[in-house]
């Protein structure tokens, strides 16, 4: 029981954790997004330099782990580009926006081709040009399927925000580390915080399902 004790007294910097990692979630969501856009216009581009180039880095990114990716980007690579690398917030941010925009490229790929051909046709019939006829017809309709989807990669970048504590940012898992750290009482925190990743998972997805059954009507 002292172990609970002691995260509830801890409770305060234990949701100071969780906040961030809902705010470094909606970062890298909304970077992750527009990356996942431009992949997947590139993907069905026809040009064959971009398409080559969307397969590489889906490929890479979807065949290496999160973790790997964190390690290389913030003990590797940013420190060859930079005196001194980046503040670990944006690396972590960076990290998890081109892992899910590697994903999102493939929902953005899938949903822009389930428009039907017919209204890119009607679109160009009265005078719309390329680019008007997919800002203003296919993308609104392609978003609109693609939520669901967008959802559930939050969800699941939402989790992946734990894999940043091997970096020292502070979002929920490393809270707990710190905590834990100085009194040992490792069951009692890890317990705590699978519970609150839990509940915000849990929640998001009940949102998400909500959001595609109204979608779906």
């Amino acid at each position: 029981m002292r172990g609970f004790e002691l995260v509830w007294g801890d409770m305060p910097f234990l949701l100071d954790g969780a906040l961030h990692t809902i705010e470094i979630a909606f970062i890298a969501l909304f970077f992750a997004t527009i990356l996942g856009l431009i992949f997947g216009v590139f993907a069905i581009s026809g040009n064959r330099v971009l398409t080559n180039i969307t397969r590489v880095y889906v490929s890479i990114i979807r065949g290496t782990p999160l973790y790997v990716q964190v390690i290389f980007l913030y003990f590797a690579i940013f420190p060859l580009l930079f005196k001194g690398g980046l503040p670990a917030m944006v690396v972590g941010s960076l990290a998890l926006s081109v892992n899910g925009g590697a994903y999102l490229s493939e929902v953005f790929k899938a949903g822009i081709q389930s428009i039907d051909k017919g209204q890119e046709e009607a679109s160009r019939a009265i005078g719309f040009t390329n680019a008007q006829t997919f800002r203003l017809v296919i993308l609104p309709q392609a978003v609109k399927r693609m939520i669901p989807a967008f959802l559930n990669q939050f969800s699941t970048t939402l989790k992946d925000t734990s894999l940043l504590a091997v970096i020292s940012i502070v979002e929920l898992m490393y809270s707990a580390q710190i905590k834990y750290s100085n009194n040992f009482e490792i069951f009692a925190y890890l317990f705590v915080i699978s519970l609150m990743y839990w509940v915000m998972v849990t929640t998001m997805n009940m949102f998400a399902e909500t959001v595609e059954r109204r979608i779906l009507k």
